[in-house]
């Protein structure tokens, strides 16, 4: 018999609680502000915007919180995921690490999202709310919300990153095919999105303006909660089901990483697969390295400032310490619409302040190579976001050759890229563009953040 490439785990092992990090940090992220009085906010601060159960989540040291059944039974649809060892990739790099990916394209909607997108639509429906808003970039995130409210019954209105609501019509045609409305943004429905379009009406939107314009939506209405797919903790939190599944399947195939890799936007995916290593590192003493890997043209973590701003453009969310480039910078429009934000989670931010996790960033037509190279090799077209992980892993791998160290790589290839073939189809003809760093627009948005003494 040949080895094994594929680690597979039944749905009985499906985990049955989510990891919450936050118990077993050296020193927690520090509070969450509101926005007016920058003082620590308090639960009822949330309440317009949450259900009680995610306030609850967002704020818990429980090291372990139960998932409901009817969630566990949902992801029964695609978990677990499974664990690939690129074994094509390895011969092609002819390096002498060993290359593991967990492939949560398996998905019914090709991603990682569905993880937290569950959770929050079974949330939301069981205090009785009817109606979410959201925004998302590539589409990812509103493609999984819009698939889970439909199973639960409830209305979904997306706000989508204009950039990426033309870039990628399938993933928009796909959220309308589940039942939601979806709107490029900034759009002419709210106020946020009228004074954008006012002041720069030819602006490729962003992350920061959806999301002003979702929490506007949101707030006005008492049948509306809102929903994030990436930053919070309770998001971070619903996505551990990944390392956790990936930590069991490392054990059937005898190893263990030494480094865990994944792309960086707002921290969701990362956060699924490092986390429950990193418990691992700061309990057992484990020795693992942890990547962040982002965009050139929207560093946060690499060239950003931690510091106290804002999740969204027009300034309407809690205020949380983040490594930021500066809640009003608007990134180039690159393919990988999912890593467009200004910041990232606060959880990240500490791993990453406290030295516990390294980051980088790419242009993006070194990510296209990578993804060009494993497609090639192991058959997956990755997303373009999860090409950044890519990336990282075979210039670990490269490394591992040059040293002779039989390096354990493990990423997260955290969704497929079928809906995103004219970024390939641009890289392919040679004319997919680099982005330098945009120091000067970085400038000028970080002195709109606001100083907190």
């Amino acid at each position: 018999m040949g080895e094994t490439t594929k680690f597979l785990l039944p749905e009985s092992e499906i985990p049955e609680r989510w990891y919450n990090i936050a118990a077993d940090l050296p020193k927690g992220p520090p509070p969450v502000l509101h926005p007016g009085t920058q003082q620590p906010i308090g639960p009822q601060d949330l309440a317009p915007l949450f259900p009680m159960e995610l306030i609850k989540q967002e704020v818990s040291t429980e090291r372990y919180i139960d998932i409901p059944d009817e969630v566990r039974e949902v992801y029964k649809l695609w978990r677990p995921t499974p664990l690939i060892r690129a074994r094509r990739l390895e011969k092609a790099l002819g390096t002498p690490a060993h290359i593991y990916f967990k492939y949560e394209g398996a998905s019914p909607v090709g991603s990682h999202k569905p993880n937290t997108a569950v959770a929050q639509a079974y949330y939301n429906k069981q205090e009785g709310i009817t109606r979410l808003t959201t925004e998302t970039g590539a589409g990812q995130w509103g493609t999984a919300l819009a698939m889970a409210c439909n199973f639960f019954g409830m209305e979904l209105k997306i706000y989508m990153v204009k950039v990426s609501y033309g870039q990628k019509p399938y993933r928009r045609s796909m959220m309308q095919l589940y039942g939601a409305n979806v709107v490029a943004s900034p759009s002419a429905d709210t106020e946020a999105g009228r004074a954008i379009l006012a002041e720069m009406p030819d602006t490729p939107g962003s992350l920061g303006i959806a999301i002003s314009e979702a929490v506007e939506d949101a707030a006005k209405r008492d049948d509306t909660k809102y929903s994030l797919g990436s930053v919070l903790n309770h998001v971070l939190m619903h996505q551990t089901i990944i390392g956790q599944e990936a930590l069991r399947q490392m054990e059937l195939a005898g190893e263990y990483p030494d480094v865990v890799i994944g792309c960086a936007g707002g921290g969701s995916n990362l956060a699924g697969i490092a986390f429950p290593f990193m418990r691992e590192r700061l309990v057992a003493g484990k020795k693992t390295r942890f990547i962040a890997v982002e965009p050139e043209a929207c560093p946060s973590l690499t060239k950003g400032e931690y510091r106290y701003d804002f999740g969204d453009t027009a300034g309407m969310t809690p205020l949380v310490k983040m490594y930021t480039l500066g809640h009003t910078f608007i990134p180039e429009g690159i393919h990988a619409g999912g890593l467009r934000y200004h910041g990232m989670a606060n959880l990240i931010c500490e791993l990453y302040d406290q030295g516990l996790m390294e980051a980088r960033a790419y242009h993006q037509n070194t990510v296209f190579e990578a993804a060009v190279q494993f497609t090639r090799a192991e058959a997956i077209v990755p997303a373009p976001e999860s090409a950044h992980a890519i990336r990282a892993a075979i210039d670990e791998a490269l490394a591992a050759k040059q040293s002779g160290d039989k390096k354990v790589i493990l990423f997260n290839l955290s969704g497929h890229g079928y809906f995103d073939m004219t970024a390939y189809d641009n890289y392919l003809a040679g004319k997919l563009q680099d982005f330098a760093y945009p120091e000067q627009k970085v400038r000028e948005a970080m002195q709109q953040v606001p100083v907190i003494a």
